[in-house]
């Protein structure tokens, strides 16, 4: 705001000197205007000056970001002096000075009193709330940072950020960039974040979070006196229990540890992003929120706990907690449950107990687990000096050492950290072994040497039982092709009859089902009973006489699947076991009827949830994270972690199965290919897969690898991300799919805008963030630029840093020379074969 004026050069001398003297009066006046104006908006006061609610002053930091004054929370009426966002419409308190003794009127001073103190008066000048400084000094000033931080120094002093007193050591219940969370050992300083009572209440409620000022210390949310939730310690890159609290392209972290100061603290990279985290009394959660401003909306895109495995101490001693898992609480390898009878919810905090019991006579030594969050170091010794070696012997010498760790997993692993007593609240993170970052704890058990003697027995045993098996093959043989002979003499008509003799002599390790048998269980294959519609065939749901539901996968004359591809499902999937794949009961061949029998997976098709307006709200962020992993994890044991290496072939939304528990599981296996040995690609003329999620090197020139699947995978992860089908066109004009639509979205800095509208109240954005830029690796053009199966897992969890991708690419609405035949509609998709061009 300002005045214009004119100055008019007049000759005549007596109005020349008229005209100078309105000049000085008209600009005295400018100035005065001036300073009025922008009196409102100082950034400090000093030791004469005051702040008054009456006067419904404030004062506003430098940049404009905060603003000090006085409000009345929610439905309140009640007066509190407060710091909160100016910039950001409505009032976002991230700090209130008289929290538990609120002021009932306008009658609110702030100032600094006589004797150097930095008070609020109310009532009749009574004490509101005082700043506890601990020295004295002269000439001060009240100023409000563009931090946020509220500071008492010394006016004109040489070391401005030489504070008296700071905010920032008195948190509320939200922590801003540049605040230390923790403790300042040297004057007893405990700085940690306590929830609102309520939206109309400040005053500090149960739920706090802050460190636990142990020998290895690590964050703890409590209420009241109860621990809620516990980060675990930090091992040089994040918290072993909270890998969501480490450095990210928006901001780092600090984590301190000496005989001054235990604190962590966070700083923007981006200056421009603004965050907060919150502490939520009603939801007992740590949040995390970003302001979207062309949403003019706090978005959280993180909250802890994150899923039920973060409670503290759920499974009890020694009990693993692992989520996707049915119990999700589990004994660690070597122990076992307590009370295995009645091993329920109600029982699971009673944990688990040694196999075998140890004494400090016994030969021990350690077992090594990967993967875990580090126990609960209420009971541990901390040795930032010793090596791993030393660590061991140290704790291999005291009889009450439970377990052994490297204190930092920097550099190769250093420093030392020694449990004793119980290990409680464990959980499985990972399943991943190879991380370089990755936490080793070694865990005390009976000497490893018997453990190997057991294993060599178990060993010979199943030597002699395979041997045995290979002899009686060997004499079964000359009977098998007896028999086949006589069936093609006396049934040279019944060509299927043959093949499926054919395929009962083959090594099947399931079990077989007769016909009569499926007829009951689906009431003939009535319609009341059928679940889908496939490539394969029709899908039925059965009930088996004891009960057990089933899904029958009916193979149909004109199916594009034949005998190779059922027989090839049915050897494959006998022979794999994981939790996140669908389990084979067994199969039926009888007549010209050829089914496999699957565990029934009552919640359907992963393809029908977050393609279904009305479905998709089921699932919301936590739930598809989980599914992301999960499907994740089963690609990783397909590729590497089973005893063969299986190429999927035909990933898609459709061939995803979700459990009562909505936990995936990876169907349909017709279509796979093992690989042996050191073999990592294939070839084929007979292209095989669904148009959409094929990789262009396999769709193109037939080339295979497990970087199809990957590939297969990227895609899969872009439409549970938006909710979308990679083939619908975005952009008719420009020929935009799916991922040319999201991988603009990105280069433009709006990615948010891919997520799934029923996602928007709870989705993690940083998690969200990170998938996004994972399915961009997953989908590069060139196979040998995708990250495998056990990258991927790492970088979901947040175990290794991202590289950058390159723009990605898909085969929808582009041309290609191949041909397709035999197409098949199925209820969501459209499977193809596609012959190499000639």
């Amino acid at each position: 705001m300002g005045l214009t004026f004119t100055y008019w050069l007049i000759k005549s001398s007596k109005e020349q000197k008229a005209m100078d003297i309105f000049a000085s009066v008209l600009l005295s006046s400018s100035l005065l205007l001036f300073c009025f104006v922008f009196s409102d908006a100082a950034d400090s006061i000093t030791q004469s000056q005051s702040l008054k609610d009456i006067e419904t002053t404030t004062l506003v930091s430098k940049d404009g970001g905060f603003v000090l004054g006085f409000f009345s929370p929610g439905n309140s009426t009640n007066r509190y002096l407060g710091i909160w966002y100016h910039k950001i419409p409505g009032k976002t308190v991230v700090w209130v000075a008289n929290r538990a003794n609120p002021i009932t009127d306008l009658s609110g001073v702030l100032n600094v009193n006589s004797s150097g103190s930095l008070v609020l008066l109310g009532q009749n000048s009574t004490f509101a709330w005082s700043a506890n400084q601990t020295k004295e000094a002269r000439n001060l000033v009240v100023q409000l940072l563009d931090s946020g931080n509220l500071v008492l120094r010394e006016e004109n002093k040489e070391n401005p950020e030489n504070y008296l007193w700071q905010s920032f050591d008195y948190p509320s219940d939200t922590w801003l960039a540049g605040m230390k969370l923790g403790w300042d050992l040297r004057i007893g300083l405990d700085r940690r974040l306590t929830a609102w009572k309520s939206p109309d209440d400040p005053s500090p409620g149960e739920l706090s979070w802050g460190f636990e000022l142990h020998n290895y210390p690590e964050i703890v949310m409590k209420k009241g006196s109860k621990k809620l939730l516990r980060s675990g310690p930090w091992n040089g890159n994040f918290f072993s229990g909270m890998p969501e609290l480490q450095a990210t392209p928006l901001y780092n972290f600090t984590f301190v540890s000496n005989k001054s100061e235990v604190y962590f603290m966070f700083e923007m990279i981006k200056k421009s992003a603004i965050t907060r985290a919150v502490l939520n009394q009603s939801q007992e959660q740590y949040q995390r929120y970003m302001w979207i401003e062309n949403k003019e909306e706090w978005s959280k895109f993180l909250y802890l706990p994150k899923d039920k495995c973060d409670s503290y101490n759920l499974c009890g001693p020694f009990g693993n907690c692992i989520t996707g898992e049915a119990p999700v609480c589990q004994c660690v390898e070597g122990f076992k449950h307590k009370s295995l009878e009645t091993w329920n919810p109600e029982e699971w905090y009673k944990g688990c107990e040694r196999s075998k019991k140890l004494s400090c006579q016994d030969k021990i030594g350690f077992d090594q687990f990967s993967g875990l969050k580090m126990p609960d170091t209420t009971h541990s010794l901390l040795n930032e000096s010793m090596s791993l070696n030393e660590c061991r012997v140290k704790c291999l010498s005291m009889c009450n050492c439970t377990a052994y760790s490297n204190s930092d997993t920097r550099n190769g692993g250093t420093g030392c950290a020694m449990w004793f007593g119980d290990l409680i609240d464990i959980r499985q993170m990972t399943a991943n072994k190879q991380d370089a970052n990755s936490q080793e704890v070694y865990i005390r058990m009976p000497d490893s040497g018997q453990v190997l003697k057991n294993k060599q027995k178990r060993r010979v045993i199943v030597i002699v039982v395979v041997a045995i098996a290979v002899v009686f093959g060997v004499l079964l043989i000359p009977y098998c092709i007896w028999k086949r002979k006589s069936l093609r003499d006396n049934m040279e008509n019944n060509v299927m009859l043959d093949q499926n003799i054919e395929f009962q002599s083959e090594d099947i390790e399931v079990p077989f089902f007769s016909l009569a048998t499926i007829v009951t269980a689906t009431n003939n294959f009535s319609t009341d009973n059928k679940l889908g519609e496939g490539g394969f065939g029709l899908v039925y749901k059965g009930t088996l006489t004891d009960g057990h539901e089933i899904a029958v996968k009916r193979l149909s004359r004109s199916s594009i699947q034949g005998l190779n591809e059922f027989k090839n499902e049915v050897i494959l999937i006998a022979k794999l076991q994981h939790r996140n794949l669908v389990r084979l009961l067994g199969y039926c061949i009888e007549g010209e009827e050829i089914m496999l029998i699957y565990e029934y997976m009552p919640n359907g098709s992963l393809d029908s949830f977050i393609f279904d307006k009305t479905r998709a709200n089921v699932l919301d962020w936590s739930m598809r994270f989980n599914i992301i992993c999960g499907i994740a994890r089963g690609l990783l044991y397909l590729h590497e972690d089973s005893r063969l290496r299986i190429i999927h072939r035909d990933l898609k939304a459709s061939n995803v199965l979700l459990d009562s528990k909505m936990n995936p599981k990876i169907s349909d296996f017709g279509m796979a290919r093992i690989f042996g040995g050191d073999q990592t690609e294939g070839n084929t003329d007979r292209v095989v897969g669904t148009y959409g999620y094929m990789a262009p090197e396999y769709a193109i020139d037939g080339l295979f690898s497990v970087k199809s699947d990957v590939y297969s995978f990227g895609i899969l992860l872009l439409e549970i991300l938006s909710g979308k089908k990679n083939r619908r066109s975005f952009h008719p004009s420009q020929g935009l799919n799916l991922v040319a639509h999201a991988w603009n979205l990105w280069k433009d800095g709006k990615p948010f805008e891919l997520i799934d509208t029923c996602l928007e109240e709870n989705c993690i954005l940083l998690e969200f963030a990170r998938c996004l830029r994972i399915s961009f690796l997953c989908l590069q053009q060139h196979h040998e630029d995708r990250p495998n199966m056990s990258s991927v897992v790492m970088m979901l969890h947040g175990e290794s840093s991202l590289p950058e991708a390159k723009e990605p690419t898909s085969l929808v609405g582009k041309k290609f020379s191949s041909s397709s035949k035999n197409q098949s509609p199925s209820t969501n998709e459209i499977t193809v074969t596609l012959l190499e061009a000639r």
